[in-house]
């Protein structure tokens, strides 16, 4: 019972990083694109929240759940399928930490725009152009993990 609770666990953890970044990524788009600073403002400050609310749970629960995993499945850790989604792990995180930051920044330049009644600066522009870009690698980081737990190839 123990190994399917903690597989149940890992398993939402999963979920929670793909559906938060699916999300994520959707809001944000989807207030970048009305041009509107007081909603892209609160769009993103809700996705900051959500960022650190579910993703970062899910960041932490991940590896704490799938080393016992491995544990109880008898799977060695060198195993050239769990390298590769560690190695994928990281790359998540080396682009999830700065995108976090690029929200937190893009919400207080669309902030500061809707305060003083003006359109949106050029940083902001250039910032999302950079949001956008660094979701690529970070998710499709995420996506390949999930398909290396499922698969388990020999590499």
């Amino acid at each position: 019972m123990a190994f399917l609770i903690l597989k149940y666990v890992h398993v939402l953890g999963a979920i929670v990083l793909l559906g938060t970044g699916m999300g994520i990524a959707f809001f944000m788009v989807m207030a970048h694109l009305t041009r509107d600073a007081v909603f892209i403002a609160r769009t993103a400050g809700v996705v900051v929240l959500a960022d650190f609310l579910f993703t970062a749970s899910a960041v932490v629960v991940q590896p704490v759940t799938g080393f016992f995993l491995a544990q109880e499945m008898g799977i060695r850790l060198d195993e050239g399928w769990l390298v590769a989604s560690l190695a994928l792990y990281v790359v998540a995180g080396i682009f999830w930490l700065p995108v976090v930051w690029m929200q937190m920044r893009l919400r207080d330049l669309a902030r500061e725009a809707a305060a003083q009644g003006l359109p949106l600066p050029p940083a902001y522009h250039r910032l999302f152009r950079w949001w956008f870009a660094f979701g690529f690698p970070g998710f499709g980081s995420v996506l390949a993990i999930i398909w290396l737990m499922i698969a388990k190839p020999p590499l």
